[in-house]
């Protein structure tokens, strides 16, 4: 008893005084990168890696992680948001968080229920995040870009009760979108919505001071919760397990509709710290420029849990992403690390260029979400003085990250490969049948570990497509494994396409297209792009007599799905190529694409 006493006062002692200052080992041996569990060479033979790490798992959730937080870096500033004027600290923030739950508490919400958040990045979403963890609940990520239709099927799929929402963002009028699925809510008591379209959904609450009919203010959450919910809070952080679920995102798959990715405390948490220390955040204080959204994992998972575990300071130059407002900011806040996809990297290198901004006090960041292309690596590493930054590979399902590279690896490293395993992650290279492939052989990239995701919220089929009882993942990417255990990915098994770092998934607008009107038969798929990585090109066939062009089409999808998923390129035939046994053969599609639009340069 006298034993177990004092391992829980250690285990204690440890989460609170940092993890990093216990580990056996703080600096990696790159040596030990080259290990595999079943060889002893130095050189892999088969296409598989255990990488334990040199750190142990925490076993913590979200909202200790904010209390660990305050008592480490106290006075130190959590978040900045620029362009709102807002400057938190660590103590601040911690104190925030905790009424915001409160407030939550108070409008009856339970743990396990699901609380929607949707719009741009702000000081709020990441008090919402974070409030939400704390309260018990399990906050549904909805992108800012959605229209009505793609909202109500998001609310609906996974039975959202409350919404924490914007007014409106760029021409979307979020306010009025809820309206529309849900014309009940102007003459609604605030917080006793009932919505026939909208089932599920009780309570919106609008971040803006603009009262609106049947919603309240998020300002009014700070002093919603009395003692009685304070009291509550407390209860609730002994009972809340860190394999508890804490968030839901929607990724798309083949099916077209998008699919709710189910995340543990655990695995988010670890995850960011796995991606601080491999970005060596441990070693001293670092500004991150937080240029990717927050509703996507990369923005939730590495800027904002990621800054809380290390005590970096999380900067937010603007609503959406603005290249000229990110180089200032760089300059302004003397930010030392930079996150980005390769498309928005390449925005932020033209806005210096024009900027001339002092770029001295960045050294790292994160490009990820698409290959980066060798002079792009090359200019972030010279231009913006990014020396050590990482290049990152990983989805939706595992957390996010999976493979990473280290701040000390040589250039060629980050564009020609996705990096090296993350701790405490196994990656197997493998063929059709799911055994591992000799190296350098190409096979589907596949990984297992605390990372894995819990499911797909209330579809267990596609549960069990993605990852069988073995608990390995089917990532969809090909891969070829080099012989010290670095990867690169070589296409894709699924037929997404990655434009600026967007998913996109053809099938989902597929079907959108042959639902308008004089559309027969539409095929969407990716065609290269400059600037973009990718750009959607689609080939449409016409019904009899129809008169359709392409103003017309986007014309028809305007406002009724994300603008990102409207197609760039539109070609009308009259016929498409197929197999003999009628599969469409979208790989001549898109080459003809090509080659009739001249879009290989």
């Amino acid at each position: 008893m006298h034993i177990n006493l004092f391992k829980k006062h250690i285990h204690k002692w440890i989460f609170h005084h940092g993890v990093s200052r216990c580990l056996i080992s703080p600096k990696i041996n790159k040596s030990s990168r080259f290990q595999s569990s079943c060889t002893n060479s130095s050189k892999l033979t088969y296409s598989y890696v255990s990488n334990p790490g040199t750190w142990p798992l925490l076993g913590t959730t979200l909202g200790e992680v904010v209390n660990r937080a305050e008592q480490l870096y106290g006075e130190r500033e959590a978040l900045v948001s620029v362009f709102q004027g807002t400057r938190k600290t660590f103590r601040q923030f911690k104190e925030e968080s905790d009424c915001v739950a409160a407030g939550l508490r108070s409008l009856g919400l339970e743990p396990g229920d699901r609380l929607g958040i949707w719009g741009p990045n702000s000081y709020e979403w990441v008090l919402t995040q974070f409030a939400a963890a704390k309260a018990g609940l399990v906050l549904v990520h909805v992108n800012p870009a959605y229209q009505a239709r793609e909202l109500e099927y998001c609310l609906n799929k996974v039975a959202v009760k409350a919404l924490v929402c914007d007014k409106a963002f760029k021409t979307s009028d979020y306010y009025e979108m809820l309206c529309e699925l849900a014309p009940e809510l102007p003459s609604s008591a605030t917080g006793s919505l009932k919505s026939a379209r909208l089932p599920h959904l009780e309570k919106v609450i609008v971040m803006s001071e603009e009262m609106l009919s049947g919603t309240m203010k998020f300002s009014d959450l700070f002093d919603a919760g009395d003692s009685s919910h304070v009291k509550s809070l407390e209860q609730l952080g002994r009972r809340i397990k860190f394999d508890d679920p804490c968030s839901i995102q929607f990724t798309s798959g083949t099916t077209g509709l998008p699919k709710a990715a189910v995340l543990s405390h655990h695995m988010i948490a670890n995850n960011a710290y796995g991606i601080g220390y491999r970005a060596e955040y441990h070693k001293k204080h670092h500004r991150i420029c937080l240029t990717v959204p927050l509703y996507h994992c990369f923005g939730s998972v590495a800027g904002a849990v990621t800054s809380m575990l290390f005590g970096a300071t999380c900067v937010l130059p603007s609503r959406g992403f603005e290249p000229d407002t990110a180089v200032q900011s760089m300059q302004d806040e003397r930010l030392t690390s930079c996150y980005g996809t390769p498309t928005m990297f390449v925005d932020i290198l033209n806005a210096q260029r024009r900027k001339n901004r002092d770029m001295s006090s960045l050294s790292t960041g994160i490009m990820a979400g698409a290959p980066c292309p060798p002079e792009l690596v090359m200019s972030v590493m010279n231009e913006l003085h990014m020396k050590d930054f990482l290049v990152m590979y990983g989805m939706t399902e595992t957390s996010p990250v999976s493979f990473e590279c280290f701040p000390s690896d040589p250039p060629e490293v980050r564009f020609s490969t996705i990096g090296y395993p993350s701790d405490h992650t196994e990656v197997k290279i493998a063929d059709h049948n799911g055994q591992v492939v000799p190296i350098g052989e190409a096979g589907e990239v596949c990984i297992r570990g605390y990372l894995n995701f819990l499911g797909y919220w209330g579809d267990p089929k596609k549960t069990e497509e993605m990852m069988g009882p073995d608990r390995w993942l089917k990532t969809g990417d090909l891969g070829i494994m080099r012989p010290d255990g670095y990867t690169e990915i070589i296409g894709r098994i699924k037929e997404m396409i990655i434009r600026g770092g967007e998913n996109i998934y053809p099938t989902e607008i597929e079907n959108f297209l042959m639902e308008l009107p004089g559309v027969l038969e539409a095929q969407v798929f990716g065609v290269p792009d400059s600037r973009m990585g990718e750009e959607v090109g689609a080939w449409i066939r016409s019904k009899e007599n129809a008169d359709l062009n392409e103003e017309a089409i986007r014309k028809m999808c305007k406002g009724k799905i994300a603008h990102f998923k409207i197609p760039r390129y539109m070609i009308f035939k009259e016929e498409f190529p197929t197999t003999v046994t009628g599969k469409v053969q979208k790989f001549k599609m898109r080459e003809m694409t090509i080659k009739e639009l001249n879009l290989e340069g």
